[in-house]
């Protein structure tokens, strides 16, 4: 539910009550009980005291451009002027997906709603953006409350460290849609940046370098094949204790995404890269030929960065083919990086400056638009 249109209105449904197939358009009262939205599954009351406990969240992230407040029918954002002189804005929208499963069955929901927003400021940030206000949609066939107000607040958590506000959503509560205990999650994001550093990678040219920021696990890609290697042919519970992980699997799985905008906007500002590509669903091989220009491909050198062994595990579980895997998962490189080789050791600094290591792991060559790995 919108927060500014829904949060505070009303809980979204489509539910009809039917006797006999046939739905009733009127009935004598005085025979007849009389039959609520709350018979037919949705509870109103309880769904408008669950918002006010969201709405607080909500207002924890609010930055000066919030110019609503909860309750309206839209949200109202404005942009600084001053700041972008030319503003262009960049949107994604974006879910966790079958990573949810897993929530589930933990019964752990603090940690998805920052997976939604920091997916989605990723995907913004490959363009330079500064990300202003996150929009969410969480549905169940039930509304808990307390799944719910988890649930947000990993949102909000999220949306306050990547300094982007929370400014509205959609809780809608669809009886006999969803299975019992389970939700859905998904995010829309909107950022902005000036038309003159937006990053479109046309710069892009051989002998440009690639690095690579790691990544602390799946992210939020590849869960249905990570929980069918793990679950059905492996045979683990969340709860199982794995050596190669030196971990429970459950746990393993439900690592947060990383937001990589602190970083980014760091190397923008050193006016460092050329390119960048979130390595989302299609890994390494399908997203980083997206932000290559026509006449460059790239050569990634496999083994140039530290493995994760929770890749290797699950080659090994499945015979997965390198193919697969390279176009499945991140493969432990959750970002990479175009780099002009004259900015090369710049962007070194600022990397090190902010603590953060980059691995050398690819270069650009002539060729079209694709990835080879050697």
């Amino acid at each position: 539910m919108n927060f500014s249109s829904g949060w505070n209105q009303r809980i979204s449904h489509t539910v009809h009550v039917a006797r006999d197939g046939l739905i009733s358009v009127a009935q004598d009262s005085s025979q007849a009980a009389a039959v609520t939205y709350a018979d037919a599954g949705v509870d109103i009351d309880q769904a408008n005291r669950t918002k006010k406990r969201i709405k607080y969240l909500a207002h924890k992230t609010f930055t000066r451009g919030v110019l609503s407040e909860i309750g309206g029918f839209g949200a109202l954002f404005a942009i600084d002027k001053e700041k972008f002189a030319d503003p262009v804005l960049v949107s994604s929208v974006d879910g966790v997906g079958t990573k949810l499963k897993v929530a589930f069955e933990m019964n752990v929901h603090t940690t998805v709603g920052a997976d939604l927003v920091n997916h989605c400021v990723n995907d913004i940030a490959v363009q330079g953006a500064t990300p202003l206000f996150f929009m969410d949609y969480l549905a169940s066939g039930k509304l808990e409350p307390d799944i719910a107000e988890k649930v947000v607040e990993g949102i909000s958590a999220a949306c306050k460290q990547n300094g982007c506000a929370l400014i509205g959503g959609e809780t809608a509560e669809m009886p006999g849609f969803y299975a019992e205990g389970e939700y859905d999650l998904a995010g829309f994001i909107v950022g902005v940046v000036d038309r003159a550093r937006l990053i479109t990678g046309k710069t892009v040219e051989p002998g440009d370098v690639i690095l690579g920021l790691a990544s602390n696990g799946l992210h939020t890609n590849g869960y249905s094949l990570a929980r069918k290697l793990l679950f059905d042919i492996a045979h683990y519970t969340a709860d199982s204790y794995v050596n190669e992980l030196k971990g429970k699997v459950g746990n393993e799985l439900l690592r947060t995404h990383k937001s990589y905008w602190p970083l980014i906007k760091k190397l923008i500002a050193g006016e460092c890269v050329s390119a960048l590509a979130h390595i989302t669903g299609g890994g390494i091989t399908e997203n980083l030929p997206r932000v290559l220009p026509r006449g460059v491909a790239a050569v990634i050198e496999t083994g140039s960065w530290p493995g994760l062994p929770i890749f290797e595990h699950l080659q090994q579980l499945g015979n997965v083919p390198r193919e697969e895997m390279f176009r499945t998962f991140n493969m432990g490189l959750g970002m990479l990086l175009v780099v002009p080789s004259k900015k090369f050791k710049k962007a070194q600094s600022v990397l090190e400056r902010a603590g953060e290591k980059a691995y050398t792991v690819g270069r650009i060559i002539k060729g079209e638009r694709k990835v080879m790995y050697t």
